[in-house]
């Protein structure tokens, strides 16, 4: 029996997140554009990742796989379309076949929100050799959130450009134990960003 460890549907992918997850880092099979509406699934055990997968892209031939990943414990699906059709169609589907609903995933925890003031040049040049997006400068501020489990990274990442679209994104570490965001930029634009993402989070359905 498949556990369903998270179910999330992200509307509208924001322009920043959804260049981040056509690069070549992250982009496995289709790329996603700006504008598309996405829906990311992750099971356990890993290798139900491939029925799940099956089922949604029979269901839905018209919805684009763009990530398919098997890590050492969990697999995780990234499906996206323009229409928001093919998206619930195809989770209603994946929801079907393994027996469960949206709500028996997990709920996300936070474990870390704080955001940095005015990093140095030489935290920026170590931050930017490490990252997978685009750059922080020196001087910017830079906010860290980071949450269990590690998918809703993307979710934050996501939210967060869109209520704070003049920060950048400069890493969203989405695959792993946890999930970590990194965003650069005015102090008080992360500071809508930090708010509106840990007031989501608390909104999220799921089992504890």
């Amino acid at each position: 029996m498949a556990e369903l460890r998270v179910y999330l549907k992200l509307e509208s992918l924001r322009r920043q997140f959804a260049a981040y997850m056509g690069s070549p880092t992250r982009a496995r099979g289709y790329v996603p554009l700006e504008g598309m509406h996405s829906l990311i699934i992750e099971i356990a055990p890993a290798l139900a990742i491939h029925h799940v997968s099956d089922v949604a892209l029979k269901t839905v031939p018209e919805a684009e796989p763009g990530i398919l990943y098997t890590e050492r414990q969990f697999g995780i699906l990234e499906l996206h379309s323009f229409d928001m059709d093919h998206v619930d169609r195809a989770g209603a589907a994946v929801l079907k076949a393994i027996g469960q609903k949206a709500e028996d995933q997990l709920k996300p925890q936070l474990l870390f929100a704080e955001i940095v003031p005015e990093v140095t040049d030489s935290h920026a040049v170590i931050l930017n050799r490490n990252r997978e997006a685009s750059m922080i400068l020196p001087g910017e501020s830079l906010l860290l959130i980071e949450m269990m489990p590690a998918l809703f990274a993307a979710y934050a990442a996501n939210e967060a450009e869109r209520i704070a679209p003049g920060a950048t994104l400069v890493d969203c570490q989405m695959i792993g134990a946890s999930g970590r965001l990194f965003m650069s930029g005015e102090k008080s634009e992360l500071e809508k960003a930090r708010d509106h993402i840990v007031a989501l989070l608390k909104t999220v359905k799921g089992r504890g």
